[in-house]
């Protein structure tokens, strides 16, 4: 997994993940696996999934022709709300882009390292 800057100012992390690493065939089967992530973490609460290439393509936008299919998964971390601010960082998104020979993971970094951790091993978690 790897951390960089997007547009200079937000962290996040990546990983590509090979259809030959895993025995994932689509994004809708992701989408499953991140669910039973969720539910089994007492902090975490599922919303909803945002389906990002039909959104794009209904507006005639552009997509990279090598996207095959692309998602959010919108879901929530947060026992406390100790300032205003923090709701900034909610809820979280995991993106799901579908290549011809990949899944590519993404998400960007919150402020506590633990959810970081979770979400990182979660996305490892789906290699072979």
């Amino acid at each position: 997994m790897t951390r960089s800057i997007l547009l200079d100012t937000h962290p996040m992390y990546a990983m590509e993940i090979l259809k030959s690493e895993t025995d994932i065939s689509n994004i809708s089967e992701i989408v499953e696996y991140f669910k039973v992530k969720i539910e089994e973490n007492p902090e975490a609460a599922f919303i909803t999934v945002v389906d990002h290439y039909a959104h794009t393509k209904q507006l005639n936008g552009e997509i990279l022709d090598t996207i095959l299919d692309a998602k959010n998964l919108i879901f929530c971390f947060g026992h406390t709300i100790k300032n205003i601010e923090i709701l900034a960082f909610r809820p979280k998104s995991i993106a799901m882009i579908e290549t011809q020979n990949s899944f590519i993971l993404e998400f960007l970094e919150t402020p506590r390292p633990e959810v970081n951790a979770w979400m990182q091993s979660w996305i490892k978690g789906l290699k072979r």
